[in-house]
Parts: C-alpha cells; structure tokens; sequence
C-alpha cells in the first residue's frame, strides 16, 4: 500500500497507522507461543466451542492472544511479567480502551491453562453462550 494507506478491510480493528507493525509482531507471536497459549489453542481451534478464534489478533493498538470476533471476546494468557506493578497498570490501561471498543476479556494465568484447562474452557463456554 502506497504512502502507508491500509484499506479498511485489511485491517478491521486495528489502528491504520500501525497495522503494519503490529501484523508483523502478531506473525513473530505465533510463530513463538509461550506453552500455555498453545496449549489452549488447542482447545479453541476448530469447532469444539461452536465460534472461531484467532490467535494473534490486532486489536486497536494492542495484539490479543486470542479473540473470537463474533463474540466481541479477547481471551489474554498471563505470564509472570504481567503482575509486576507497572504492567498491571498498563493491562488496565489496555482494557478499559479494548472494553470502550465492545470487547470483553477473559485473563487467564499461564498456571490455569496448564493445571485447571477444563475451568479455563467452562468459563470460555460460560462467556459465548
């Protein structure tokens, strides 16, 4: 796209001026998944739950590890980093601006995913209906 242009079908939800970047960062992400995000995709790809996930997704400035767009839900898989102070604050800086969008989110702790997988998929079951 010339003069950094990106038509809106291209992008959807993410911001124009950045959409470029942040695919790019999504492509790396899930090229790389931490264990417990590909342990849960697992669990969500294909039709199990009745709705489509994707994993990596841009949304506005952000890339949720996971969001069912008919749903208007962002699943996010919490490593350690995220309880330190100054990440806790931008994670809710983050959803108040995805929540203002329309979107719900579900944060589940890597520990979760990995130990208690069959609460994660209920509460995500509990969520789409």
């Amino acid at each position: 796209m010339e003069d950094g242009y990106v038509p809106p079908r291209f992008f959807c939800t993410a911001s124009p001026d950045r959409y470029e970047l942040l695919k790019e960062f999504a492509k790396k992400n899930r090229k790389n998944p931490t264990m417990a995000e590909s342990f849960l995709w697992q669990q969500l790809k294909g039709e199990d739950l009745g709705v489509k996930f994707r994993r990596q997704h841009v949304i506005y400035d952000y890339i949720a590890d996971f969001a069912c767009l008919e749903k208007n839900l962002i699943i996010e898989v919490d490593g350690g980093y995220h309880f330190i102070d100054a990440q806790m604050e931008e994670d809710r800086i983050r959803t108040v601006l995805i929540e203002q969008m329309g979107f719900s989110i579900l944060r589940f702790t890597n520990e979760e995913v990995l130990n208690e997988i069959e609460n994660v998929i209920a509460r995500i079951k509990e969520k789409i209906e």
